[in-house]
C-alpha cells in the first residue's frame, strides 16, 4: 500500500513512523514534511492550504490512500478533492470539518445530539460580548469561533483581557465571531475516535498541556507536552465518552447529511458535575498523536484505510503495548509570541538513541550546517517506558542532550500523574 501523509508536524512524523512500521505498507511519501521526515521517507512540496493541489499530487503519485494531519486543509476540503480523483482518503470532508472549522457550528450539533457541554454564548460585537461575560462570570472563557492553530482560547479572571481577545478576534471583520463560555471546572482528558461515518473505534486518553511554561503559566500554546494513558482516569471513561459524546456526534452528523469521517477529537472537561466537551477537533491532535501511537500495538494503516473505506466494523479489537509514553516539546525562542528560527539543533543523534526514545520533528529544515529551527514548536521527544515515571526519565534524559539556542521545554510534563502511581 502506497500513503501520502499531509503536513509537516510532529504529529505528521509520528503518524509517517507508525505507518512504516505497519507490513502492509511499501512506501510513504510526506508533502511537505520537515527535515526529520525527510531523513526517512521522500518529501515532496504542496501547498497545504490548496486543496486540489493535494488532490493533483495524490493522483500523480497514484496512492491508495491520503492520511491529512492539520485541520486546515480539511477546512478547506482537501478530503473531497481527493476522494473526487477515486482515491481513499482519512480525513472529514469540509462539510464535516466545521466541527473544528466553527465551534459555534459544534455547539448547534452538540445540543442535536444531546451532548454534555458547557453553556455558551456566540457573540459578534464587543457589546454582545461584554454581556456574557458578565452572565457566566470569571473565570472567563472567551473563544475564537474560527482556526486558531490551538490559540485562540484565553481563559481568565481578568474581564479586561477577556474582552480584549475577543475584540481582537472580531476585529478580523466579515463573519468574524467569538464564543463565550462558562468555565469548565476539573483536568482535561483528549479522546480521540476513529470513524467511517458510522462505526467509531475510540483510541487511548492522553492529556496534553497547554500552557507555555510549568506549574501552567505563561500563555497559552499549541501544546508543550502529553502523556498516555492515565492512570487516574475514572473506570469506564472511555466506555462511558464514546457512547454519549463521540457516537452521538458521529450519529448526528450522517443524520444531517454530513457524514464525519476520519478523526473525531474530543476535548473534555472532568468536571465535578460530569464529563463534559470543551471542543472538538477534526483531526489528530498535537501532541497527543505521539504518545497515543507509541501505545498502539495493532498495525496503524489498516485501521486508517478501513475508515476510508467504511469497513470499521469488520476489525477486531485494537491491541495496545504495555507501559506508558511520554512527549515533550521543545519550543524555540519566544514562541508562542514571536519564536526565532534558523538556529541549528545539536544533540539529536545522541538523543535519538536513548532507549525508548524517538526524536520526532515539528517545525525543523536542513541547511548547509546542519538541521536548523523552522517553528515555534521544534521538536516533540517522545518516550516509552514499562511506567509512566521510566517514560518521563527517558524522554528527559534525551532532552539534556539536545542544544538549541534560545529554546525552552517543561520540565513538568506527567510528573504529577507519575508521582501519584
Amino acid at each position: 500500500m502506497k500513503i501520502l501523509v499531509i503536513g509537516s508536524g510532529a504529529r505528521e512524523h509520528a503518524l509517517v513512523t507508525a505507518l512504516l512500521a505497519d507490513e502492509s505498507v511499501t512506501t510513504v511519501i510526506c508533502a511537505p514534511g520537515n527535515a526529520g521526515i525527510a531523513r526517512e521517507i521522500d518529501v515532496l512540496p504542496v501547498d497545504v492550504n490548496d486543496a486540489n493541489a493535494i488532490g493533483d499530487l495524490a493522483y500523480e503519485l497514484d496512492a491508495d490512500l491520503v492520511v491529512i494531519g492539520p485541520e486546515v486543509p480539511l477546512v478547506a476540503g482537501a478530503a473531497d478533492a481527493v476522494r473526487d480523483r477515486g482515491i481513499a482518503c482519512f480525513g472529514p470532508s469540509a462539510e464535516a470539518a466545521l466541527l473544528e472549522g466553527s465551534k459555534a457550528f459544534a455547539k448547534q450539533v452538540m445540543a442535536e445530539a444531546g451532548v454534555p457541554t458547557a453553556m455558551a454564548r456566540v457573540c459578534s460585537s464587543v457589546d454582545e460580548v461584554a454581556s456574557a461575560l458578565d452572565q457566566f462570570g470569571a473565570p472567563h472563557v472567551v473563544k475564537d469561533d474560527g482556526l486558531a492553530a490551538g490559540k485562540g482560547v484565553v481563559v481568565t479572571d481578568d474581564r479586561d483581557e477577556a474582552l480584549a481577545h475577543a475584540a481582537a478576534c472580531l476585529a478580523r471583520g466579515g463573519d468574524a465571531r467569538v464564543v463565550i463560555e462558562e468555565y469548565l471546572d476539573g483536568p482535561e482528558v483528549s479522546l480521540f475516535g476513529i470513524t467511517d461515518g458510522t462505526t467509531i473505534i475510540p483510541l487511548q486518553p492522553a492529556q496534553d498541556f497547554k500552557r507555555a511554561h510549568d506549574g501552567d503559566a505563561g500563555p497559552n500554546t499549541g501544546g508543550m507536552g502529553a502523556y498516555s494513558p492515565l492512570p487516574w482516569a475514572p473506570a469506564g471513561l472511555v466506555e462511558d465518552v464514546t457512547a454519549r459524546v463521540l457516537q452521538p456526534m458521529v450519529d448526528a452528523m450522517a443524520k444531517r447529511g454530513t457524514p464525519f469521517s476520519g478523526l473525531l477529537y474530543a476535548g473534555l472537561a472532568l468536571t465535578s458535575r460530569g464529563v463534559r466537551v470543551i471542543e472538538f477537533n477534526a483531526r489528530f491532535g498535537d501532541p497527543e498523536t505521539q504518545v497515543v501511537l507509541a501505545c498502539l500495538k495493532t498495525p496503524l494503516a489498516s485501521v486508517l484505510l478501513a475508515s476510508a473505506t467504511g469497513r470499521l466494523a469488520s476489525l477486531p479489537p485494537l491491541q495496545w503495548r504495555k507501559g506508558s509514553a511520554v512527549t515533550v516539546v521543545v519550543a524555540a525562542k519566544g514562541y508562542p509570541e514571536s519564536p526565532v528560527t534558523g538556529d541549528v539543533i545539536s544533540g539529536l543523534e545522541e538523543a535519538g538513541e536513548v532507549v525508548g526514545v524517538s526524536i520526532l520533528h515539528a517545525g525543523t529544515k536542513i541547511t548547509d550546517d546542519g538541521i536548523a529551527s523552522n517553528g515555534g514548536r521544534v521538536l516533540s521527544v517522545t518516550a516509552h517506558g514499562e511506567s509512566l515515571h521510566e517514560a518521563r526519565e527517558r524522554a528527559y534524559a534525551a532532552l539534556d542532550l539536545i542544544r538549541l539556542e534560545g529554546s525552552h521545554h517543561r520540565r513538568d510534563i506527567a510528573l504529577a500523574a507519575s508521582t501519584s502511581q
